[in-house]
């Protein structure tokens, strides 16, 4: 019985070894008829995963199915003072349409975090035009609560270019000057990619940018310098992650509403 084991034993390696012989002299000494061999329409499809179905807006401002709907005049339940983030935002809703800026209130902020993002927001400058320059319906939104897309009545003042509307403020200018005329809405619809860091703390890729003011492109995938300063070069000092979506006070009565904005 011992003998007959250790025959069959035998016989399966020779079997074995036989096959990859075979194998090797038929499949690999053997060249594709074509070299290289031609592709087919299949071999560049891709089928999974399939991509996600959403609704977009009935309109072209409405906010698709998987939006986050951060204002939309009924509320601001989806925002905090920015002076104390355990109170509501201070602001006051009008019409039940619209949100305006109370002077000396300070800033709001969303309570959810964001990073990289598309961001819907309509505004409009004060509805009286009293002042001119930086004191011309002055706000901003700041991505991760750092870095600035100025608001400001741009139409017919004139004031230093990387601080008009459309411009990463005291950073970046706008490619062009979209603004509406007074009592019209503007439009900013952004598409944002945060700052990636080091494991270190030290900056990996700086943030992005690219926005449509009004339908307009102002900004074209433009490099943020770092942390919005009033003074000072811009710079990264700090590595972080999400963080929220803020709107300036500056003492002008802006105002705001549709505000959405989708996870990317």
């Amino acid at each position: 019985m011992k003998f007959k084991k250790v025959s069959s034993y035998f016989l399966l390696v020779v079997l074995f070894s036989t096959t990859i012989a075979m194998a090797q002299h038929t499949f690999v000494n053997t060249p594709p008829e074509v070299s290289p061999m031609p592709m087919k329409p299949e071999m560049t499809e891709i089928w999974q995963p399939e991509v996600a179905v959403i609704t977009p807006g009935k309109n072209v401002n409405d906010a698709p199915s998987d939006a986050i709907i951060l204002f939309d005049g009924k509320n601001l339940d989806q925002w905090v003072s920015q002076k104390d983030i355990t109170k509501p935002a201070p602001w006051k809703i009008v019409d039940k349409e619209y949100m305006e800026v109370v002077d000396g209130s300070g800033g709001i902020q969303t309570k959810m975090q964001f990073g990289d993002c598309q961001l819907h927001v309509e505004w409009s400058a004060p509805d009286a035009v009293v002042d001119g320059g930086q004191w011309r319906g002055n706000s901003g939104v700041f991505l991760q609560n750092r870095y600035e897309l100025q608001v400001l009545d741009s139409y017919n003042n004139r004031t230093y270019s990387n601080g008009q509307a459309g411009s990463i403020y005291k950073d970046v200018p706008p490619l062009v000057n979209a603004m509406k005329a007074p009592l019209e809405w503007n439009m900013y619809d952004v598409i944002y990619t945060a700052p990636r860091f080091k494991a270190d703390g030290r900056l990996d890729a700086p943030a992005r940018i690219t926005v449509l003011h009004n339908g307009v492109l102002v900004q074209n995938n433009t490099t943020i310098s770092g942390l919005t300063l009033y003074i000072g070069l811009h710079n990264y000092p700090l590595s972080h992650g999400d963080d929220v979506i803020a709107l300036q006070e500056h003492g002008c009565k802006t105002q705001f509403r549709n505000i959405w904005i989708r996870r990317l």
